[in-house]
């Protein structure tokens, strides 16, 4: 949240000209830089609507949250407005919609979404957008758990006329999502009279801020009764548009035998594996022939593991990337290209036969085998030599064939606590993006920590698993890996540092000495002992992170320099240059810091990187505080 206070207070600082330096300032706080242009004209055009609508309707003592911050996300609703309940006394709330179209219409295929004249791609219709908003916080909002009643959506199109706007209503309204444009101002105040009474809601808002946060749906957790029975996560705004334009584009292929390509792109934790397995889930449950791969052993086996447990024809559904060589051309109507930023140059490996050696590059093939594939990615989770899964080179794979691409981009992420701020402060740690690192200032969403030990971190992770939230720890690539393993004996301690030693995960698919095989450490609680790497990290989350810097990524001076002689890891040949190798180590912490959904412990095996590392998250956040 950005800025909270009564309805009388946002006006009288909307006079002052004060509102608007208090939001930007806390924006820059929470999020690391300056809001758009964009959001802060929405700020200066839209917020006096709603304060004075308020104070116009006689309840100028009520709260408005202003960017609320959805729970466990990045997704913040304009306004949130808290008060007591005229009849019942009770909380009340009323999430708020704000809206600067002066027209929209439903979208011809789909009116889930709709199209104004100034955005070139469809955006969710805003009743639905608020209607999911709501859904979200129920889920998640512990005030409000067993009190959906409390909560009401509205979506307030302050410029558009009741003609330009009416076709939105097709798709139904409800307590969670109703609609109002600016001729029907009169109506919109009697709304709010119904729900608010003119007492002071500061009760009300405290409650709600108060509530606790229930812990995140884990992905895996619930892939089961995604799959098989119902939908279960609530999609919102981009991640609902990208799952609709799939939906229209298999609507679209029933229709005229049409085929086209879809994109969807979007940082870690942006929703792409949960928007995949919704599609999936209705899928299946529609009986339209769909697939999902990865190229990913790990999630493919964890999938087919926690959503086909009880059905083989389920676990048939999960595939990789390289089993389609010899597919027939549009053999299935959907096929869902998960981690598709790990799409190889072809699918030939050292096992396949000569005659399926074709050369055909492994895109064109998931291209080919479907009506509409689907790719969700992130090209900045490349970690290996030879992944080339970008959004060009999907593209131009299309345009070859001459089909369609939609790409929709994902902006919000739920990883990470939903903490913007964290992953930027990430990405410019590693010069992943330009400006060079920059001290951590926390934000409530995610604790960030430095240990001076390996020891000191486990022990802290540790701590947290008697807490009961899930811990792993992870590291770059740079201690040899003992393959194989004498069977009846504890796994060899591979990851030495001075005298501390743990085991790498599994390698392979059985069980070694009660540690889960290789695609499952991730995911089971008896991972935690032995270190991940990042092929059995990525895809996945846990609540704590431990990551260890090894050798290979070094600040020196006032930089990073990266060590390709310390680094083990065998996918990098004397072909690979120093350039992509550099590239892909800073990849790889990326993926490794990315992985925690409450904190990250960060351990530098080198003394300057953890003297660094120290400075950047400063000394008020050290383990004992936590």
């Amino acid at each position: 949240m950005l800025f909270r206070d009564s309805a009388a207070g946002v006006a009288a600082e909307i006079l002052a000209s004060s509102l608007y330096f208090r939001l930007t300032e806390q924006f820059v706080h929470v999020h690391g830089h300056k809001p758009g242009s964009a959001e802060a004209r929405s700020w200066e055009r839209s917020l006096p609507v709603i304060a004075h609508a308020l104070n116009d309707a006689g309840l100028g003592q009520v709260e408005m949250l202003i960017e609320y911050g959805l729970p466990l996300t990045s997704k913040r609703a304009d306004v949130v407005l808290a008060g007591l309940h005229p009849s019942t006394g009770e909380p009340s709330y009323v999430v708020v919609e704000l809206k600067q179209w002066s027209q929209a219409a439903p979208d011809d295929d789909d009116p889930m979404l709709c199209r104004i004249d100034s955005h070139s791609r469809p955006k969710l219709n805003p009743i639905e957008q608020v209607r999911r908003y709501c859904r979200y916080l129920a889920d998640f909002n512990a005030a409000l758990s067993g009190h959906p009643e409390r909560l009401h959506g509205v979506a307030y199109l302050h410029n558009a006329t009741e003609f330009g706007a009416a076709g939105l209503t097709e798709i139904g309204e409800d307590r969670f999502g109703q609609l109002f444009s600016a001729d029907r101002r009169g109506a919109f105040l009697d709304y709010l009279r119904a729900r608010l009474s003119p007492e002071s809601g500061a009760r009300a808002a405290d409650e709600l801020l108060a509530g606790k946060t229930r812990p995140s749906v884990q992905l895996m957790t619930v892939a089961a009764e995604e799959v098989r029975e119902r939908e279960r996560f609530v999609l919102l705004d981009e991640q609902q548009v990208a799952y609709r334009t799939v939906i229209g584009a298999v609507e679209r292929a029933k229709r005229s035998d049409h085929k086209e390509v879809v994109i969807v792109t979007g940082g870690p934790g942006t929703g792409k594996s949960v928007i995949a397995l919704s599609l999936l889930g209705e899928m299946y449950r529609q009986g339209v022939p769909t697939l999902h791969a990865t190229g990913s052993q790990s999630f493919t086996k964890t999938m087919r593991k926690v959503a086909g447990s009880r059905k083989r024809e389920v676990q048939e559904l999960f595939k990789y990337f390289n089993s389609f060589m010899t597919a027939e051309k549009n053999s299935l109507d959907v096929l869902i290209c998960d981690e598709a930023h790990r799409i190889r140059e072809t699918s030939a490996n050292r096992y396949t036969r000569a005659e399926h050696r074709t050369g055909r590059p492994q895109v064109a093939e998931l291209i080919d085998v479907a009506r509409v594939p689907v790719f969700l990615l992130d090209e900045h989770q490349v970690v290996r030599p030879g992944e080339m899964g970008t959004v060009a080179d999907i593209r131009a794979a299309a345009a070859a064939k001459g089909l369609e691409c939609r790409v929709v981009p994902l902006d919000s992420q739920f990883r990470c606590g939903g903490s913007d701020a964290y992953l930027t402060w990430v990405v410019r740690l590693l010069g992943l993006e330009a400006g060079g690192p920059v001290r951590w200032e926390p934000d409530g969403k995610m604790s960030l920590l430095v240990a001076e030990s390996p020891r000191e971190m486990e022990e802290f992770l540790e701590s947290r698993r008697r807490d009961d939230y899930g811990a792993r720890i992870s590291a770059g690539y740079c201690w040899k890996w003992t393959t194989k393993t004498v069977p009846g004996r504890p796994l060899p301690a591979d990851v030495a540092i001075g005298d501390w030693a743990r085991p790498w995960n599994v390698y392979g698919d059985r069980s070694v000495d009660g540690a889960p095989p290789a695609p499952l450490w991730a995911t089971d609680p008896a991972g935690f002992g032995q270190i991940g790497c990042v092929y059995t990290a990525q895809g996945f989350e846990y609540d704590w992170s431990g990551v260890i810097l090894g050798p290979d990524l070094v600040w020196r001076g006032d930089r990073w320099v990266t060590d390709r002689t310390a680094s083990k890891d065998p996918v990098f040949k004397k072909a690979t240059s120093d350039a992509d190798v550099d590239r892909l180590i800073r990849n790889t912490y990326k993926v490794l810091l990315t992985r925690g959904m409450v904190g990250t412990v960060i351990y530098s095996t080198d003394a300057e990187t953890r003297h660094r590392l120290r400075e950047l998250v400063g000394e008020q956040l050290t383990l004992a505080s936590v």
